[in-house]
């Protein structure tokens, strides 16, 4: 059995954005949904909680949240994160980290700082199998051509973001 996981759902200017984090606060998965099930299932399987507890809070993530989307767009940088997949999407995951806001990159782009120069499907699979949005910020993640691409919580989201981070 896997330790239980906390979780908070706080509103944003974009709707509900919810948390899950491990008994030391770390992100296991976080996204634009009050539905902290929908969550837990985009975490692996080795380390998906069996339980869930609502808070009220999730303290520093939390915070983290609510200052990003009030515009401290690096509050989310100090928040730790856990997510395990093959070697490729984790370093992916850790690259992701450090795309800095207001300057997205295109998957071509990316799969080229990932390593990976020619595995640009590969960097789009890791923005989709991504499970802590906003805190792995797949969102700066763009299209060769400009247009957005995908993104699992809504392209109207994806632009929010987008827009909110170039201002």
């Amino acid at each position: 059995m896997h330790a239980p996981a906390d979780y908070a759902t706080l509103s944003t200017p974009t709707g509900p954005f919810t948390a899950l984090v491990d008994t030391d606060g770390v992100v296991l998965a976080s996204g634009w949904t009050a539905d902290p099930e929908e969550l837990r299932a985009l975490i692996h399987p080795s380390i998906r909680p069996a339980e869930l507890r609502a808070r009220d809070s999730l303290g520093a993530v939390s915070r983290a949240i609510t200052d990003y989307h009030a515009g401290d767009l690096t509050a989310i940088d100090a928040i730790t994160v856990h997510q395990i997949s093959g070697p490729f999407l984790t370093h992916a995951w850790e690259i992701l980290r450090k795309v800095p806001a207001g300057d997205p990159v295109t998957y071509t782009d990316f799969a080229t700082i990932s390593g990976r120069p020619a595995a640009t499907r590969a960097a789009a699979n890791a923005c989709a199998r991504n499970a802590a949005a906003l805190f792995v910020p797949c969102h700066r993640v763009i299209r060769t051509d400009g247009s957005l691409g995908g993104f699992r919580y809504g392209l109207p989201i994806k632009r929010w973001l987008l827009d909110h981070e170039s201002a």
